[in-house]
């Protein structure tokens, strides 16, 4: 006899019961799209960008060599193969020490969240935030102290008032560059001021970086300032660079978090596939230029992309957005500038012409804010400027 849903419901732990179900953000639509829909709605690497050549290089040469075909196929460190922390540890300019190998991002944030936020603690977020960060976060907690990102990135004055006024967090995070959803990145001075904070009153600050590769203009607003403190942990991951499917990405964490949470990873997935990290580290080593090759590369056209998709939108909807252009990253974040123009509305209609986007009411960190409903998270990275241009003319149809 099957068991019925309130007795498959005994059956869970207080966590897995308290977990919430993916929406909106993750089923892509609300609402009914057409055959032949343009879907301008994650951020997925261009099929153009990716170094499918090179990978199958670097693939073929280890199967070739049946000394490293074997010493693929066991176990391999929980922090990570030693050639490829060096690797990475080079580029980030710390100790290989400080590197632990991740399955991905999310993985990587899944593991800050379970070793520094105390069950029930409330953790600072951006506002808007990445929807996954919420999900990665209650594992340990569901309160948060929503912090607004504003046009220099996470409000880091915002915050200062919050905890003066008696406000504590285990936590605060934040993407410092090229913001998921908005774009911005966080400016040298809020990164030294929030590094600060961290150590005035005792949390930690955890960085999402998997865009910082992707810049396209603008300048570079540095990392070393993170990587100074012992009350900051890096996430990074090859996601938008070499791929989604690999689930490679990297924590680089302050030498007193390391063996925690290495003993953690012991309890759970004990380590990165060793084929996988094989792979990627004969990608990256074999050619010292690869890596730079292959970011340049992307980085060009996104920025073709990006260009593209707002000259799309200022000449065939003049003045319905505001927009600024992006210095990287894989997102535009318009706002609607007619407040007679309904946004759900214009979400429903966009769907029902072919074109859908994520709203940016899936981002709200406040469902009480008002912040991210008149805005819309357009992805440009994995079309191409015919289907981005396309996507726009029905969008204007929708208007």
């Amino acid at each position: 006899m099957t068991a019925g849903p309130d007795e498959e419901q005994s059956g869970l732990t207080a966590l897995a019961r308290g977990l919430s179900a993916p929406k909106g953000f993750v089923d892509a639509s609300l609402a009914a799209s057409v055959p032949g829909t343009i879907r301008l709605l994650g951020g997925i690497p261009a099929p153009e960008a990716l170094p499918g050549e090179a990978i199958g290089r670097a693939s073929a040469q280890l199967w070739q060599d049946p000394d490293a075909v074997i010493a693929s196929l066991q176990y391999s460190p929980a922090r990570g193969s030693e050639a490829l922390r060096d690797w990475i540890a080079k580029r980030e300019g710390v100790d290989p020490s400080r590197i632990v190998v991740t399955n991905g991002g999310m993985h990587g944030l899944a593991l800050s969240v379970l070793t520094v936020v105390e069950r029930g603690a409330t953790v600072a977020v951006d506002d808007p935030v990445f929807p996954g960060f919420l999900w990665a976060l209650e594992v340990a907690t569901t309160r948060i102290l929503p912090v607004p990102v504003v046009a220099d990135g996470f409000d880091v004055e915002h915050l200062a008032r919050r905890l003066a006024d008696g406000a504590r967090i285990a936590a605060a995070y934040t993407v410092p560059d090229f913001h998921n959803p908005a774009q911005v990145s966080l400016s040298a001075p809020k990164r030294q001021a929030l590094v600060e904070l961290a150590e005035r009153y005792g949390f930690y600050v955890i960085i999402d970086d998997p865009y910082r590769e992707l810049r396209f203009g603008g300048q570079d607003q540095g990392v070393a300032v993170f990587h100074q403190s012992d009350r900051a942990i890096h996430v990074n991951t090859f996601t938008k660079t070499l791929g989604p499917g690999w689930r490679v990405g990297w924590l680089v964490l302050p030498d007193h978090l390391v063996d925690p949470v290495i003993r953690l990873r012991n309890r759970l997935d004990v380590h990165t596939s060793s084929v996988t990290q094989a792979i990627v580290e004969r990608l990256l080593t074999d050619d010292p230029q690869c890596f730079d090759r292959i970011v340049r590369g992307a980085t060009a056209l996104y920025q073709v992309r990006a260009g593209v998709l707002i000259d799309a939108l200022q000449e065939q909807l003049p003045g319905a957005f505001d927009i600024v252009a992006p210095e990287g990253g894989l997102f535009l974040w318009p706002r609607l500038t007619d407040d007679a123009v309904d946004p759900a509305e214009l979400f429903r209609r966009a769907a029902a012409h072919g074109v859908v986007y994520q709203p940016g009411e899936f981002f709200a960190a406040d469902p009480r804010g008002r912040s991210s409903v008149r805005h819309l998270r357009l992805s440009y990275s994995d079309r191409t400027p015919e289907e981005l241009r396309e996507a726009v003319r029905r969008l204007a149809l929708a208007f």
